[in-house]
């Protein structure tokens, strides 16, 4: 069966600079990506519309933005790079491709299997003909690397709704499902919200004066540690560069790094990545100061795990990219969804004493996770609430039996905290209960000198939870800086010029 491609609103007045609707450099960037998908629909077969607004000056679309493709003017005329593929041309005056045009009657006589909706903007015209498509019965598809729209965060949430709302299937415009993306920056990295104001000044700057040379920036770490953060890097990098004119070097997530070694470098168009410095050596920095910390607790713990519980000390913004950086570092899990989401682990955790001091019960809280948790979820008892952490470990024991596999100790700083002797004690009774399947958990102001104090005296700890030491962890300090421009190797003062060679980055662009 045909496929219909709507190519919406491709026009001089959205994507040239000086047109009052101009979309923006992200915007032209789904030029290339059309230009594809055409190439290939029209291999296939698939019909061709250019969806086109086309308003008269007095529209009353005036009232929400400002007048823009006029009926006649040049800024309703498409963009030269698609001007000469093959298409019908249908004139809107409204959102939707459907809306007083003939499109409908059209598509009814071509009976397409499939409509293919990309252009813009995303969040207002390409999302309206994609609500009244789907009301019509018809399957469609939206290239993501193929829409665009001046506002970020609305392009990003337009694109949640055609998928979860309209059931409309979101591919890319060179073909293919879209792969499941661990990082994806948010709208403010984007916009670039989020960057040193100079960084936005310099970019309009350079605009202004047409200057966009190719430039090499290298990123290094001022102190030795754990590499982390390249995961959500490429994230950013795989939206911003251009797709015919990139390069990027790096070493790998986890990788080992010394003081001042280049872990990224970058070659592409300035303005393509410029105003994102801030971001890439802000996500560096943090993801490899938590790893770092929790590598060294791993360490610490030999072959016993190490839990990360850092996530009620951070900010929620960044609860899951910290967890995610504390299993990079060798924590075999984390409490947090969203950073076990990103590590594609299980999160770990049972019980808070809330629900024990609701309760009113260690052992009636605990028998009630176990009837309602999921059975793949480990039964892990927390045992420090109300009664003495002997007696409460061998009650739930006995409760639970087989079910049980471990006993959480987190007795506060107010109580003496978790001791090694308390911990031994513990241990002895529920071997001497019959109860030698139970492990011990230990958590609560855990850190690498802690781990050690537990294992010097043979405590006989079969998990650690660690939380601030990794979590407020320091950063590693990251600094980037230009080292050639259009090939002329150069560099501020103190820094040698050209390409700094390190052998163990691989190309990942």
């Amino acid at each position: 069966m045909a496929t219909a491609v709507l190519v919406i609103d491709m026009l001089r007045g959205f994507l040239e600079e000086k047109c009052p609707l101009y979309c923006g450099d992200r915007a032209r960037r789904i030029i290339p990506n059309i230009k594809s998908l055409l190439e290939k629909e029209m291999g296939s077969g698939s019909k061709i519309y250019f969806i086109c607004d086309c308003h008269d000056p007095d529209d009353a679309e005036f009232r929400m933005f400002p007048p823009h493709c006029i009926a006649g003017s040049a800024e309703a005329e498409v963009i030269p790079e698609l001007a000469a593929y093959p298409g019908e041309i249908i004139r809107k005056k409204s959102y939707s491709a459907f809306y007083g045009t003939d499109l409908e009657a059209q598509l009814k006589k071509l009976k397409p299997g499939k409509i293919t909706v990309c252009g813009v903007c995303t969040d207002i015209c390409v999302c309206h003909t994609v609500a009244d498509a789907r009301n019509r019965g018809y399957e469609v598809e939206v290239p993501v690397d193929g829409v665009a729209s001046f506002d970020e965060k609305a392009h990003r949430y337009a694109l949640e709704h055609i998928e979860k709302v309209l059931g409309a299937r979101l591919v890319r415009a060179t073909g293919g499902e879209v792969p499941a993306s661990r990082f994806r920056p948010a709208p403010e990295v984007i916009s670039g919200d989020t960057a040193d104001i100079y960084f936005p000044r310099t970019i309009d700057i350079l605009r202004k004066e047409s200057l966009n040379a190719t430039a090499t920036m290298e990123v290094f770490g001022h102190r030795a540690g754990v590499l982390c953060g390249i995961e959500e890097v490429k994230g950013l990098l795989a939206e911003v560069l251009p797709l015919d004119k990139r390069e990027v070097w790096a070493l790998g997530e986890g990788d080992t790094i010394e003081a001042k070694e280049v872990a990224l470098r970058i070659t592409a168009p300035y303005q393509s990545y410029g105003l994102y410095e801030t971001a890439i050596i802000g996500m560096l920095a943090h993801g490899s100061g938590w790893a770092t910390a929790a590598r060294e607790c791993a360490r610490a713990a030999g072959n016993i795990p190490v839990i990360s519980f850092g996530a009620r000390h951070v900010h929620p913004a960044v609860a899951g990219v910290m967890d995610y950086a504390a299993v990079v570092g060798g924590c075999a899990g984390c409490s947090s969804i969203a950073g076990a989401r990103l590590a594609g682990i299980e999160p770990s955790g049972t019980m808070p004493h809330a629900l024990i001091i609701i309760v009113g019960d260690t052992v009636k809280a605990t028998m009630l996770f176990d009837k309602h948790a999921p059975p793949e979820v480990p039964r892990v008892a927390l045992v420090d609430t109300f009664k003495d952490e002997v007696e409460e470990s061998l009650r739930v024991a006995g409760a639970l039996r087989e079910k049980l596999q471990s006993v959480r100790l987190d007795t506060p700083s107010e109580r003496g905290r978790v001791t090694a002797e308390l911990v031994r004690e513990v241990r002895a009774h529920l071997d001497l209960g019959g109860f030698p399947h139970v492990g011990i958990f230990v958590s609560g102001g855990i850190d690498p000198e802690r781990i050690a104090y537990f294992r010097e005296r043979g405590a006989p700890v079969d998990g650690y939870g660690v939380g601030s030491y990794i979590s407020g962890a320091r950063p590693i300090d990251f600094t980037a800086d230009l080292h050639e421009v259009d090939g002329r190797a150069v560099a501020k003062r103190g820094r040698l010029p050209g390409i700094t060679p390190n052998p163990r980055l691989i190309r990942i662009f």
